[in-house]
C-alpha cells in the first residue's frame, strides 16, 4: 500500500528510526539537555505515556513528510529528495518554531541547539528512509 507514491512500510520504518534516534541522542545528551531545560534529576519523569506520545507524533511527522515527498511528483521519491525535503521541513518549520518558543519561554540557545539538532537528525533520517522506500 502506498500514500503519495510512498510505502506505508517506509513510513513505519521512518517512525521507528526517529524514535531510536531520539532515544540514542537524548541518552547521550540527557544531562546537558536537562541542564538547558532547567530540569533537575528529581523532576525528571519517565512514563509510558511519554513514549506513546513520542511514537504517535513521530508517526504523524513521517506521514506528513511522506506527503510532502509524494507531492514532488512521479519518480521524485528518492533518498536524496527525501533528505533535502527533511532538511527544508526542519529549517522552515521545526528550527524556527523551536527558536520562537524557547525565546518566549525564557530558555537559552543551548536548549534550542540540542533540541534542534535532534529534530534535524530525525527529519533527515525520515526523509531519506521515506525516499528510499519510494524508489
Amino acid at each position: 500500500m502506498e500514500f503519495g507514491g510512498v510505502s506505508y512500510i517506509g513510513i513505519l520504518v521512518a517512525t521507528v528510526a526517529g524514535f531510536v534516534i531520539g532515544g540514542a541522542y537524548y541518552g547521550i545528551l540527557g544531562g546537558p539537555w536537562m541542564k538547558a531545560a532547567r530540569i533537575g534529576p528529581e523532576d525528571a519523569k519517565m512514563s509510558p505515556m511519554l513514549f506513546i506520545n513520542s511514537i504517535v507524533c513521530e508517526l504523524i511527522m513521517a506521514f506528513m513528510l511522506a506527503g510532502v515527498i509524494g507531492h514532488l511528483g512521479e519518480g521524485q521519491g528518492t533518498p536524496l529528495n527525501g533528505l533535502i525535503s527533511g532538511f527544508f521541513i526542519w529549517l522552515g518549520f521545526v528550527a524556527t518554531t523551536l527558536a520562537v518558543n524557547h525565546r518566549y519561554q525564557g530558555f537559552g540557545w543551548d536548549l534550542t541547539l540540542i533540541d534542534g539538532l535532534h529534530w534535524l537528525l530525525v527529519l533527515l533520517a525520515m526523509g531519506t528512509i521515506i525516499g528510499w522506500f519510494a524508489v
